[in-house]
């Protein structure tokens, strides 16, 4: 890529962070210009299915784990095989080389 590319799109991309920052001014004083919101406090209300939001929490929690874990041992499977076949194939090598 040439210098006047990167030129180009380095301006290009500053006329966007331009444009971005001309909108979040103007949201800003838009902000400013609101009437101020009602005083009065609104009653609280509980959130329902807090206990399922956590055993949710917890199954999928615990399905990870398990696919980390199942993940974990198929990697040391993985590197004891591989270590098998090395070996094999050095020692292979060496009856090769001596002429066995």
């Amino acid at each position: 890529m040439s210098d006047i590319e990167k030129a180009a799109r380095e301006a290009v991309d500053a006329e966007d962070n331009a444009r971005q920052l001309a909108l979040i001014m103007a949201a800003l004083q838009a902000q400013k210009l609101q009437p101020p919101a009602c005083q009065h406090q609104a009653p609280v209300q509980r959130q329902s299915g807090g206990a399922a939001k956590w055993i949710g929490i917890g199954v999928g929690g615990s399905i990870f784990l398990l696919t980390v874990a199942l993940s974990a041992i198929a990697v040391a499977i993985s590197a004891v095989a591989l270590v098998a076949c090395l070996l094999i194939l050095r020692s292979i090598w060496t009856d090769y080389r001596k002429g066995r």
